[in-house]
């Protein structure tokens, strides 16, 4: 009876399992670790660092179109892999503290699944996809895009002297919005349009990344280690409010600055409601909520994706006459 009861209990906890970890274990044993060391197991980041840069190429199509869907794919692929390419550095820099660290004790460097030579092939291979992918682009979006590797490499440092190692994410994170809008329009930027949308992306990740770190708080604070979690403590729900009345009001002016219709600030609205959805019931204590939490922001990435796409394909076409140019640009 007890063995029956540890195998359902194993089978109910192997059911719980998301997809894309189900995959991830399914591989040879020989690749799962470089799958779990880029966190393909857990693509929510990878969604996170997308959106953005699909709101931006959204907000730069031509009215009456919608995005190009090759320039979708790229940024897509492109997220991905420099997703897994930031984590593998992350990881270097931190294989020590993440021995520490309940949460993070059992990844691929910290536990010595793989080596650090392992994971200096797989960022070499990464970086030279990632370039791949940017050659695809004029000459200033390649500067750009290879402009924010310092952030990439800085950012795992940031928590070791400082509380705010998540503003320094969201510099890295919502690159893609500044980069976006370069490609489109093909090194040109409308900084009125996108300086707000990147405080926006900023503020967004300002509010995830400070709940996603309440997971560690205890952990963090045992071996020295800061963020907006630990700052913030007791007051967060309040600095979180803060951070999502200054990102709607930054996406109100990027849909000004761009003449945007009802869509877009119907998605806006939505935004902002689940935001303080969020706030609201967050439990600053319970690892398992933030997770949750976590995870629900990437309905906002695509629930502003859509308003913004359609508010672009309805902008120049109030009574229906344009519908003709409806069309995927490849």
């Amino acid at each position: 009876m007890s063995g029956r009861c540890v195998r359902v209990m194993a089978t109910t906890a192997a059911t719980k399992r998301s997809l894309p970890e189900r995959c991830v274990s399914s591989l040879p044993s020989s690749v799962e670790p470089f799958a779990r060391l880029m966190r393909l197991d857990k693509p929510s980041g990878a969604w996170l660092l997308m959106w953005p840069s699909f709101w931006s190429i959204s907000l730069a199509t031509e009215a009456s179109h919608v995005p190009s869907l090759t320039t979708l794919a790229l940024f897509g692929v492109g997220s991905v892999v420099m997703r897994g390419a930031g984590c593998v550095v992350n990881d270097m820099w931190d294989k020590d503290f993440d021995r520490r660290v309940e949460r993070t004790k059992s990844r691929p460097l910290a536990s010595d699944q793989l080596s650090t030579t392992d994971a200096v092939m797989l960022l070499g291979g990464l970086s030279g996809t990632g370039l791949l992918i940017l050659t695809q682009f004029d000459l200033t979006s390649i500067a750009l895009g290879a402009s924010s590797l310092a952030l990439v490499t800085v950012y795992p440092l940031i928590k070791r002297f400082s509380h705010w190692p998540q503003l320094v994410l969201g510099m890295t994170f919502n690159w893609g919005a500044l980069l976006g809008w370069c490609v489109v329009c093909e090194g040109v930027i409308d900084w009125t349009a996108v300086l707000p949308l990147y405080v926006s992306g900023i503020c967004w990740t300002l509010i995830y990344d400070t709940i996603y770190a309440h997971q560690d708080k205890a952990d963090d604070l045992m071996i020295g280690l800061k963020s907006t979690a630990i700052k913030f403590g007791d007051n967060t729900k309040q600095w979180l409010s803060g951070f999502s009345a200054l990102m709607c009001s930054s996406l109100v002016m990027t849909g000004v600055n761009t003449g945007q219709c009802w869509p877009y600030y119907t998605a806006v609205g939505i935004t902002a409601a689940n935001l303080c959805h969020q706030i609201f019931t967050l439990n600053i204590n319970d690892s398992g909520d933030c997770w949750r939490k976590f995870r629900q922001n990437t309905q906002i990435g695509w629930i502003l994706f859509i308003g913004i796409a359609f508010s672009t394909y309805l902008k120049d076409s109030p009574n229906g006459e344009q519908k003709d140019k409806y069309r995927f640009r490849i």
